[in-house]
Order: structure tokens, then sequence, then C-alpha cells
């Protein structure tokens, strides 16, 4: 069956790539299939939708069931060709008719609930985003108007996968329990978005921001995150994962009022970063040899070592050669400081930024110029914090 996204797709590395539709579009779909079965009376098979961005969806209606007074059915999620753990999953969507008019909206198994401050819903409330949210509200008041129907309804979104899912997803970095979020702003999905990505960053760092943290502690990756909780004597709980994404990181830091950020790296991401490279991605840039290599001739290596890191595949291998060459040390200054000269490049020296710098083989390599006055920050907001969290939870 033809869904509307047939002529949708973007072209990356010579493939065409599939659209996909969101799961707020998936729960809007249920909600108004299964509002069409419960006021008509009727079986359907199928349902149109129109998502924000324009497009017009019909996707199959799945799981039926119906009752006098309820319906239940679903849609299943189809992410297109993009990477997501939710692809192929099943949204429901249970209306049911209420004597109190107007319309409630609540999620149900698999949908997760806010236990922090600084999302869009309340504490208590189901992890429904307000895009999806109107959608689905939209879908059930006007298939009401459509038949007449005065009474009132009572709509519960779930996706009984969603409870395992969650645990993969950032939700419980949020404080989102329970379960998936029901997202997405366009309602549909466009291949490996950088946007969906860079957005769940925002969304990590404003909840941080509006828990008082006004400088942040941010890991590009897992070796990042496992060294600071290893390694290191700041809040690891605090921490959030920046991926690739340093240069929006920064710019979005500065645009919410954030006052600095130290980020904790392996040295294979953010050597890049000693030549300005500010999206860490293999697929954006490389360079970790040659900006490596022109560090150490800046440190006064012999041309011999920097041919020989010129060959190294990795830079734990390039590490070894500095080491050989008795270099280390001189290299991780030069290093060091062009990552701070770029970091505050990127920010015009509006916020405080600096980096912590490290490799699985070698450890601790060393810290950029601001990077202990942040530490120093970091740690005295924690404590200020934790002081005022535990003041709440006595009263």
């Amino acid at each position: 069956m033809k869904n509307g996204l047939e002529d949708y797709y973007v072209i990356r590395g010579n493939k065409k790539m599939r659209f996909g539709y969101t799961t707020g579009s998936c729960a809007a779909a249920a909600c108004k299939g299964a509002t069409e079965i419960l006021l008509s009376g009727q079986k359907r098979e199928t349902v149109s939708l129109m998502t924000p961005k324009g497009i017009l969806l019909t996707l199959q209606l799945k799981d039926i069931h119906t009752e006098p007074d309820k319906v239940t059915c679903a849609i299943q999620k189809d992410a297109g060709d993009d990477p997501d753990t939710t692809n192929g999953i099943l949204v429901y969507a249970t209306v049911q008719k209420t004597k109190t008019p107007g319309i409630l909206l609540d999620g149900g198994i698999g949908v997760g609930r806010v236990t922090k401050a600084g999302l869009s819903q309340k504490i208590g409330e189901a992890a429904i985003n307000p895009v999806p949210k109107a959608m689905i509200l939209r879908e059930a008041t006007e298939t009401a108007e459509k038949y007449d129907y005065e009474g009132g309804l009572k709509i519960i979104i779930s996706v009984p996968e969603g409870v395992e899912i969650g645990k993969k997803t950032f939700n419980p970095r949020l404080g989102i329990t329970g379960g998936i979020s029901i997202l997405g702003t366009s309602g549909i999905v466009e291949p490996m978005s950088e946007a969906a990505l860079i957005q769940s960053i925002h969304v990590e760092m404003k909840q941080h921001f509006s828990q008082g943290e006004e400088y942040i502690l941010a890991t590009p990756g897992n070796y990042g995150a496992d060294y600071l909780r290893e390694h290191m004597d700041l809040p690891y709980e605090r921490n959030i994962k920046c991926s690739n994404y340093v240069g929006e990181t920064i710019d979005m830091a500065i645009d919410m009022g954030v006052k600095g950020i130290l980020f904790i790296s392996h040295i294979g991401k953010f050597i890049k970063v000693a030549a300005g490279i500010m999206n860490t991605h293999s697929h954006c840039a490389d360079a970790r040899m040659e900006v490596l290599a022109s560090n150490a001739i800046r440190a006064g290596a012999p041309l011999e070592c920097a041919k020989e890191i010129l060959n190294a595949s990795t830079t734990d291998e390039a590490l070894d050669i500095l080491n050989r060459y008795q270099i280390t040390q001189q290299t991780m200054k030069e290093i060091l400081d062009r990552i701070q000269f770029y970091l505050n490049h990127r920010s015009y020296e509006q916020i405080l930024l600096g980096a912590v710098i490290f490799s699985n083989t070698c450890g601790y390599l060393g810290q950029t110029a601001d990077a202990a006055e942040l530490i120093e920050k970091i740690n005295e907001q924690n404590i200020r914090i934790s002081g005022i969290q535990s003041d709440q939870k006595d009263h």
C-alpha cells in the first residue's frame, strides 16, 4: 500500500534514502482511526493524516479492537531509512466516549512519564510533545465535529514495546521513565537527521540549565563518559552527551545563557578541534594524523617523527610514536593551546570553555588553559545544587 512518501527521499553517499513518519504521526493517525470507527460505527482499514510538514500520509490501521463505547487501533512506525530504535513498533490509540464534555489525552503503557523539570511537559505528565499533542487533539476534535458528536472523549496513547525501548534512548537521562516519548515537530522523519540529534542535545542542556547548572559538563561519546566516571572528581550524573556536535553545543549554550562548558574527550575526537573542526564525525573531516604531525613539528619533533605519525592508523598508535621520540608532553601543549584557541574562536569568547583530553592507553594527556577554572566552578555548582535539592527533599 502506498503511504504518500514514495516521492520523498534524500541522496546520501550515492544511495536513495526514504523518508519515514514519526511516533507523533502514528499516534495522531491511530487516534483519528479509532475515533472514526467509534463515532461512525463502521469498519476502516486505512486513515489519512496531514502532517505539519504538509505531506499527506495514508496509513494502515492495525490490531483493531471495538467495544460499544471504546475502540483501540494501532499504526506501525516506519522510520524510513533513518536509524531509529522505534522503527516497526506499534503505536496504539484507545478512544472512549465519556459523559463529561471535552477531550482528555494521556499516555498509557510504554509512553514515558516526566519526573524532572525543564521539559515541555509538567512533572507527572505523559511524554507527549507539544506538536504531536496538538495533532492528536486536532484529529479527535475534527472527527467529533464531522459526526456531530457532542459528548466527551478520553484518548490513551500506548506503545507496548516502548517500556524496553525507552531504556535505550535519552529518556532516562532526561528524567522520563517508563517508556518512549511521542515526538515529531514535522510529523516526518528525514533520513540521517542531524537536526534530530542536535535537538535532543538542546533538550538535555535546557533541562540541566533549568535546574541551575550554569556550567555544563559535556562528553562527546562513551569513552569520555567512562573516563569522567572512573578518573575524575566531577559530578558524572550531570554530564550531557554532545556527540560530534562541538560547535552546535557551544552555539546553543551561548543562546541559552550558559556561562561555560567543560568537555571531557578522547584525543581521537578532540584532536580535530585543534584544527578548528567543530563537527568531529569522520564523515565531515578526519585530519587526526595531519593535526598531530603538524603540532609535533611545531613542538620540535624531527621530520621522521611526523612522517611516522602520518602513516599511523589511530591516535593511540601516534601517541606511541610521540612517546618513542620523547616529545609527547611538548606536542600535547601545542595541541591543547590550539584547542583552547578554536573553542574561544567559536564562541567569540562569550563563555568560558575548556577541555580535558585523555587516551585509552596513556590516560590523562592534559587540559586546556581554562579547564581548571571550569572544574572548580562545576564542583562549586554541584555542592550548591545538591544542597538545594537536599533541602527540598527535607521539606
